[in-house]
This record gives C-alpha cells, sequence and structure tokens, in this order.
C-alpha cells in the first residue's frame, strides 16, 4: 500500500479520475474549440479510452499541418485518422502530463522549449515533455 491507500498499479478510483479531468480540463476546452471547428469540414469524432480523438480528414491530407497530432488535456487532433492511430500512445503520453499539469501544461511546455532554444538545442525534440512522450510512446 502506498501512503494514499492505493496499491501500485491499481487504477485511480472514479473520483481521482475525474479530479484528474477537472485539472485538464482548461486545456481540453482548448481542444474541444479547435476540434470543433473542424467537424463543419469534415472532422471526425470518436472517444477512444476516455479521449476525444478528431481526425481533420478521412484519408491523408491535402495540406500538411506543422503536426501530426497535437494533444490538448483530454482532446487529441490529428490531421487524419492513420496519424491518430499511429500516434495514440504517444499522444496518451502527452494527455497524463496534462493531467499531471493541468492549467500549468502549455505555458510549461512552451517554456521548456524555449529554454532549449536558449541553450542552443531544439526546442521540440529536446523538450523534456516530447521526450517523454517518446520514450514511454514506445518511439
Amino acid at each position: 500500500m502506498t501512503r494514499r491507500g492505493r496499491r501500485p498499479g491499481r487504477p485511480p478510483g472514479l473520483l481521482h479520475r475525474w479530479a484528474l479531468r477537472l485539472w485538464a480540463s482548461p486545456n481540453t476546452l482548448i481542444g474541444l474549440a479547435f476540434g470543433l471547428l473542424l467537424v463543419p469540414f469534415g472532422a471526425r469524432l470518436q472517444i477512444v479510452d476516455g479521449v476525444i480523438e478528431i481526425a481533420a480528414r478521412r484519408n491523408a491530407p491535402r495540406r500538411r499541418w506543422p503536426f501530426a497530432a497535437i494533444t490538448f488535456g483530454h482532446v487529441i487532433l490529428g490531421t487524419h485518422a492513420q496519424e491518430l492511430q499511429r500516434l495514440r500512445a504517444h499522444e496518451r503520453v502527452h494527455v497524463r502530463q496534462c493531467e499531471r499539469w493541468g492549467p500549468l501544461f502549455l505555458p510549461a511546455y512552451a517554456l521548456a522549449g524555449v529554454w532549449q532554444w536558449v541553450r542552443g538545442r531544439r526546442a521540440y525534440w529536446d523538450n523534456p515533455f516530447e521526450v517523454e512522450a517518446r520514450r514511454e510512446g514506445g518511439e
């Protein structure tokens, strides 16, 4: 048993899961706003394991986005369904990061990238949030 009375590896209880959703909700609302803007243009929504995945297009996009997928709280926006499937494990790490950092996630992610850039490193590839997502996402 841990200090909180929960065995390691045991899934969190209902109250804990809702607390994580509430803590991450400012980011989730941003993701929903962007995602809902895409729906009139043919975007498809699905819920996979409690996370809303929004594919901008069913097939490969005509124009490239600067990313294949991006996470805002419990919403993952992807260029198309195949990319969402391919990057699901990586993006789920970002979902957990949003649950950990809550409304501080986006500023912390941006500052971590700026810090890497100031140090002469790559803002995206060396960002600790991305390093963790690549490592834990099986990339």
